[in-house]
């Protein structure tokens, strides 16, 4: 068990939870704009000040980047950097369904069934998530798969199976945390966010959504696979520039198997941290 070291925290718990921060919250920090303007911030030549401090304070392995530290122009470049693929391998077996991004992760079965972890008595809402009734008809009680990156991951994110990939539709909305000091004021910040949504259709697993969810301080979530496409099992799907967020994964009932050890943390509300790549379920059918 680990304590988390979060990055912004005494900004989060002010914003979510002081009377004065929830109302600069709702007057401008879930706004576009703002985390526009931290965006542009970060793009800025200036912030490249900020790199060595980060991997300092937070004692990232820079072994694993694909380029040097001082190749990068600025902090955000530096924040979705490419990592060596010896870094981060992809299970080989046919059977395994690999995490789409490093992460602390949580996983449930049963979608319907969330109704403690975060707010107790709220459910999870994936009409609400896909703003699509019909579709979410499909997933209601199929698997969920929750993986929060924080502003020290990273923050490219990659299909956890092989298939064909959809084009990425996006859904406008504001940019609220979705850190877990936010959550537990409000689940809905999931399906009130900016988020996109690819549907990945599989030989083995059925239809596989993947969603990208937008967050305080995310400047954009950016895709780099070719829309309508054959892809691979732990290909780069796309990348978050500056600030954490989270993907989803949604998967039809009875399709694949979580660990049980998995499941029963998620259950308690404790995170699972694993990196992309790594196993996170097997293929049932």
């Amino acid at each position: 068990m680990e304590k988390e070291n979060v990055y912004g925290e005494a900004f989060l718990r002010y914003a979510y939870g002081n009377p004065l921060g929830k109302i600069a919250l709702h007057s401008f920090i879930k706004r576009p704009a703002f985390s526009q303007w931290y965006g542009w911030r970060m793009n800025q030549s200036a912030s490249r000040s900020k790199i060595a401090p980060f991997l300092e304070q937070y004692d990232l392995d820079a072994s694993e980047f694909a380029d040097p530290i001082d190749s990068y122009r600025t902090f955000n470049e530096f924040f979705y950097r490419k990592l060596k693929p010896s870094a981060r391998p992809i299970d080989a077996q046919p059977d395994q369904v690999v995490f789409p991004a490093d992460g602390r992760h949580l996983a449930f079965a049963d979608a319907s069934k969330i109704n403690t972890v975060f707010v107790k008595g709220q459910r999870f809402d994936i009409a609400g998530l896909l703003s699509d009734d019909k579709l979410a008809a499909r997933y209601q009680s199929g698997s969920l798969i929750l993986s929060r990156l924080c502003p020290v991951d990273y923050h490219r994110f990659h299909f956890p199976v092989a298939g064909k990939a959809s084009a990425t539709r996006v859904i406008n909305g504001p940019l609220f945390s979705v850190s877990p000091i936010a959550l537990r004021q409000n689940l809905s910040y999931f399906w009130q966010n900016k988020r996109t949504i690819c549907e990945i259709q599989t030989p083995d697993c059925g239809t596989v959504i993947m969603l990208e969810i937008g967050a305080t301080c995310v400047g954009s979530i950016l895709q780099t696979y070719p829309a309508n496409s054959t892809i691979e099992k732990g290909q780069e799907k796309g990348y978050f520039a500056f600030g954490g967020s989270s993907t989803i994964l949604l998967f039809e009932p009875g399709v694949i198997t979580l660990p049980q050890d998995f499941i029963d943390r998620s259950n308690q509300g404790i995170e699972t941290y694993a990196r992309m790549g790594s196993s996170m379920a097997k293929i049932s059918t």
